[in-house]
């Protein structure tokens, strides 16, 4: 009889914890934009993984860009959303709408680049550009603005060059390059905001010179003859943080199953997506139907599957790491990731109060519900939240420099071109802590694809 009970106990209290974890929440709405690197996303949809998990997901193209996602998340209408990594710290920090939005995993590493139109590039070319040069620096593009400046004057007219967003990585990418030989942004350039699909067409049409954005929107001007990719982010920064998954920090606390749920689903696809070269080409496939990225097969395929085009007319190169999506910690909410882009938002002046970037990152990056979710998936964690980058052989920025957390006051004013509207001192009051980094290794423990090995690199 009482063996009989305790049966019926433990029964009853599976059950109950079975109850417990189920989602509070299963009819969901993930909003992204047609870019390669909604692919985990696509793939959690496509592969069964948000159904493994309990949910019933309605993937959604958003066409208003950046701006639109980022209104329908603060707003309700998405859940979720496929974002730029500095989007939920903007809007927390209330320089991009305002809403305390939490950045829950990262979705990539790498994934964008910069394209030039061909009259540019043959300016370049007549200043010294190797443009097979990798990386390759902004010096001969400095030598041309210098030429124009001689030559133009005070009636100097400004090149356009276009960019996703604001706070998008593409924005500080290309800042950062060509900063690095001593181009003022902001003086020597207009950098404009478009939705990533119109940059081909904006080049095209004679609107910008040039444009940072993710894949495919570079190799469709590269197949077209229409321009040559110079440099992606990998060149600038090997295995920078790119997109992040963001929610309201409320819906977040409201439904922590569902949310870890969501988590889950999207770890397990971004494993299949580094599991094999084969995985990726069917993503490719995937990726091109109309409801997705639309884009022709090909042409998804130039960077999907280990390999990139950066010159018109010429063969693809090695690029197994142009995409990341699991394998060395790409999935991780690295802490010291995240605070990198608030040293980019206040080198650029775009803020301008000072703020504790410690207490920020922490209100606004998930680490710790990354981790219990990793944990049931099966995905390997990092030594910490924070590290360093610009040490190691597979973390290196293009002119050297080293970003440590614990230097981040004086990493903002270490540049020759920074444009600050806060003070190093006041910057230095509210920014007294400390915080313990460790390097992680290089590992690829789930495949393949976006793996450095030699042993992986396609030809």
């Amino acid at each position: 009889m009482l063996r009989r009970v305790a049966k019926i106990g433990l029964g009853l209290s599976l059950i109950a914890s079975s109850l417990l974890a189920a989602p509070e929440k299963k009819e969901l709405t993930i909003g992204f934009i047609a870019l390669t690197d909604c692919a985990p996303i696509v793939i959690a949809e496509e592969k069964g993984f948000f159904k493994k998990h309990g949910l019933s997901v309605h993937v959604v193209k958003e066409g208003g860009g950046w701006p639109g996602i980022q209104q329908k998340v603060i707003s309700g209408e998405y859940d979720f959303s496929h974002a730029l990594a500095g989007m939920p710290i903007a809007a927390t920090l209330g320089i991009n709408g305002e809403a305390n939005l939490q950045a829950l995993l990262s979705l990539d590493f790498n994934g964008n680049g910069i394209t030039f139109g061909n009259n540019i590039i043959e300016q370049m070319q007549k200043y010294g550009m190797d443009d097979k040069k990798r990386p390759l620096g902004s010096e001969s593009l400095k030598k041309y603005i210098d030429a124009k400046h001689k030559a133009e004057g005070s009636n100097y007219a400004p090149l356009n060059f276009g960019m996703v967003h604001p706070v998008s990585t593409h924005n500080y990418e290309l800042r950062y390059w060509m900063a690095s030989s001593g181009i003022k942004p902001d003086e020597d350039a207009t950098i404009k905001p478009f939705p990533p699909p119109t940059m081909p067409s904006n080049l095209i049409a004679g609107n910008i010179e040039g444009y940072c954005v993710g894949e495919p929107w570079n190799e469709r001007v590269v197949m077209e003859n229409k321009g040559s990719t110079l440099v992606t982010n990998y060149d600038i920064w090997n295995n920078n943080p790119e997109k992040v998954l963001q929610a309201r920090a409320d819906f977040v606390e409201k439904n922590p199953e569902t949310t870890k749920a969501v988590m889950k689903a999207i770890i397990e696809a971004q494993m299949w997506l580094d599991a094999s070269w084969e995985n990726r080409k069917e993503a490719a496939k995937i990726l091109a139907k109309p409801n997705y990225v639309k884009a022709p097969v090909n042409v998804l395929e130039k960077s999907m599957t280990g390999t990139f085009q950066y010159l018109k007319g010429q063969d693809s190169e090695a690029n197994p790491m142009f995409n990341v999506f699991a394998n060395y910690y790409a999935a991780y909410p690295f802490y010291s990731h995240g605070m990198w882009f608030i040293t980019q938002m206040y080198r650029w002046g775009q803020l301008d109060k000072a703020v504790d970037m410690k207490a920020t990152i922490e209100k606004v990056y998930r680490p710790d519900l990354f981790e219990a979710a990793a944990k049931e998936v099966g995905y390997s964690l990092p030594p910490s939240a924070w590290k360093k980058d610009g040490v190691d052989e597979y973390n290196k920025f293009m002119d050297g420099k080293v970003w440590d957390p614990n230097a981040a006051v004086d990493y903002i004013y270490s540049f020759e071109v920074t444009t600050p509207k806060v003070t190093k001192a006041e910057l230095a009051k509210v920014n007294k802590w400390h915080v313990k980094t460790e390097q992680p290794s290089y590992v690829c423990p789930y495949g393949p694809a976006g793996c450095a090995d030699p042993k992986y690199v396609t030809k």
